[in-house]
């Protein structure tokens, strides 16, 4: 019998035409491939309270890369966001679904093998907001069609490259884009409007170019300018791309069905042949990012095009106000550091004053996180609490601001706080200053290869703790601040000034910066920050990635400028020299001024077309007096 003539009941049980229908966990899942707008088919599961559920809170959880949807049909596990089980008894309709060239949906052989003709374009294109996004809208929309989901209570989330493409629908909020990159309003098949609810992306990027090639050029307290993040084009995190690449063909990490072993190298996805689909030739891509500077011939120009415009929440376009937004992302991520989150959330606060804005950071994500039980356990219970309210209207509207867990080492340590604020610059009361006037010069050659190896997240084993010793680098230019009787509690991005004279063949010059903590006496010494810039002429203003972490008593904070950080970032092909004079460090702590240590918290420097983000002017203290010694 046709699917149009099942009665209302008998096709709620079967969503999406899904046959395979069971009660599982005390919940009704459905699960099969659904063919997308395209044609491609997916690996799809619908859960619901109950048989025959209707009108419901709608959940998508969105995978990480190289994953499947198997995240979130283990009934023991929750990844980052929860499971479809926990979801469902909660009253939800959740919908999970593998990525198209990801395992189930045309990644493997065998499923390939089972739809050849449909599979021959179901390749992955990367998080492309005109198709895995789009794929994400088609059976949202179909789901409202069937009158499982209602239209208005929406909610998507998802970690990494999940994370990306939530923060994607949430930039999107009622639109969806076309192949040929026009925005159109979203609606479901049948007709009815459809926008995003509430979303909450976690370890997300906004900025896929910058995410993967920092050029230093994000600043925390200020407002991004279109492309300032790729002219120049920045240091590719050589390290992860190869990583990613090699988890995009073969499992590395789990992604098969419940219940089946985990296969180290099993062929699980589908990279298109180089050259033939521009639109996703991602070993086209990788090739021409790794084959490194300088990046201003016309493909690389063209590869930035396409990623900025198509696959970047970013760079859609901010005329249409998202829904509530909660954003989470870890200190000691190498991958998607805090800083992808707090640029698109200055946006959205200069351009929509009063839009329910939640960031919630931690010591959580992509490598070197410690991913602590009970931050996760936290991040868990404030995504239910941010869906209630904003799906179903529950209990009082989630606090907005800033939430931020320090980084503790040991890596079972348990961490301090969380601290709170009303904007991220707003965490620190106070900051640490420190002037030389010694000149110095970087050259491209790197600093010692066994400190640079501990610390790679990829190829170092992803410890945040790993200590290295602490003797100054000869390849390096170092600063060392006075060691504190008091404790200090780094919150922020560190930021440096510097008067820098460069000489370099075209788009090679590169810093390297790393901020670490020094034990008393000489001892190891562990990373807090790190950063990649494409330095120019003149004054330069920049930061290395946020971090949150506690000196203790007698502990330095050593700044290290280097050449290069092989094996994270790709050395330069070219030659170059980079005299460094008049450096200043600024490190925002949690403390408050007291007029030795600690002061207070100086106006931001601005590079030239920049503005202030929304709170990032120094909170006034009023009346002030110094503390005692």
């Amino acid at each position: 019998m046709g699917a149009s003539l099942l009665a209302p009941a008998a096709r709620a049980a079967e969503p999406l035409g899904l046959h395979d229908c069971a009660e599982a966990e005390g919940v009704h899942q459905c699960s099969g491939l659904v063919t997308t707008w395209d044609g491609i088919p997916l690996d799809t599961t619908v859960t619901l309270p109950g048989d025959g559920a209707r009108d419901l809170p709608l959940v998508v959880e969105i995978h990480g890369f190289g994953n499947s949807k198997y995240e979130y049909l283990h009934p023991d596990e929750t990844a980052y966001t929860g499971n479809a089980f926990s979801w469902a008894r909660d009253g939800y309709a959740v919908l999970t679904y593998t990525a198209r060239g990801l395992w189930g949906s045309c990644g493997t052989p065998e499923s390939r093998a089972l739809s050849p003709a449909a599979c021959a374009r179901g390749y992955i294109h990367l998080a492309d907001d005109r198709f895995e996004v789009r794929d994400t809208q088609e059976l949202i929309g179909r789901l409202v069609d069937e009158g499982i989901a209602d239209p208005g209570r929406i909610g998507v989330t998802g970690d990494s490259y999940g994370g990306g493409q939530s923060f994607g629908l949430a930039a999107l909020s009622d639109r969806k884009m076309l192949p040929d990159g026009r925005l159109v309003r979203w609606r479901s098949p049948a007709g009815t409007p459809l926008r995003i609810a509430a979303a909450a992306p976690v370890i997300p990027w906004t900025d896929l170019i910058y995410a993967i090639a920092p050029n230093g050029r994000t600043l925390t307290y200020a407002l991004t300018p279109p492309h300032a993040d790729s002219l120049p084009l920045g240091v590719a995190k050589a390290s992860f791309a190869t990583g990613i690449f090699a988890a995009a063909q073969n499992a590395f990490g789990p992604g098969q069905p419940v219940g089946e072993p985990f296969v180290q190298g099993r062929p699980m996805g589908y990279i298109a042949p180089p050259g033939t689909a521009p639109e996703a030739d991602v070993a086209t891509w990788l090739t021409r990012a790794l084959a490194g500077d300088p990046y201003t011939d016309a493909e690389a120009e063209r590869i930035v095009a396409l990623l900025e415009r198509y696959h970047s929440a970013y760079y859609i376009d901010p005329g249409h106000r998202p829904p509530p937004l909660f954003v989470a992302s870890g200190f000691t991520d190498d991958l998607f550091p805090v800083d992808e989150a707090i640029r698109y959330a200055n946006r959205a606060a200069r351009l929509y004053p009063g839009l329910p804005l939640s960031l919630f950071f931690g010591d959580f994500g992509h490598q070197r996180a410690a991913n602590k039980g009970r931050q996760r356990t936290h991040l868990l219970s404030a995504i239910h609490r941010w869906f209630d309210h904003y799906l179903r209207g529950r209990g009082a509207a989630p606090r907005s601001g800033v939430l931020a867990y320090p980084q503790t080492c040991p890596r079972d340590a348990a961490s301090p706080g969380p601290f709170r604020a009303r904007t991220f610059t707003r965490l620190a009361r106070g900051e640490v200053r420190f002037r030389s006037r010694r000149h110095a010069s970087i050259s491209p050659a790197g600093g010692d290869p066994a400190t640079a190896q501990a610390i790679d997240p990829v190829l170092g084993g992803g410890d945040g703790c790993a200590s290295t010793t602490s003797a100054d680098d000869p390849a390096a230019v170092t600063y060392r601040l006075p060691a504190r009787r008091r404790a200090l509690t780094l919150l922020g991005a560190p930021t440096i000034i510097a008067g820098l004279g460069v000489t370099s063949e075209p788009g090679a010059a590169q810093i390297a910066g790393r901020l670490w903590d020094v034990s008393p006496g000489g001892g190891p010494q562990t990373l807090v920050a790190r950063g990649l810039y494409r330095p120019h002429g003149g004054r330069n203003v920049w930061q290395l990635h946020p971090a949150a972490w506690r000196f203790a008593p007698g502990h330095v904070a050593k700044l290290e400028l280097l050449g290069n950080d092989v094996p994270y970032g790709r050395q330069s092909n070219g030659s170059f020299r980079v005299e460094v004079k008049r450096l200043q460090l600024r490190l925002p702590v949690r403390q408050r001024p007291d007029c030795h240590a600690v002061r207070r918290v100086a106006r931001p420097l601005l590079p030239k077309g920049m503005r202030l983000a929304p709170g990032a002017a120094p909170a006034p203290h009023g009346k002030f007096r110094c503390r005692r010694r």
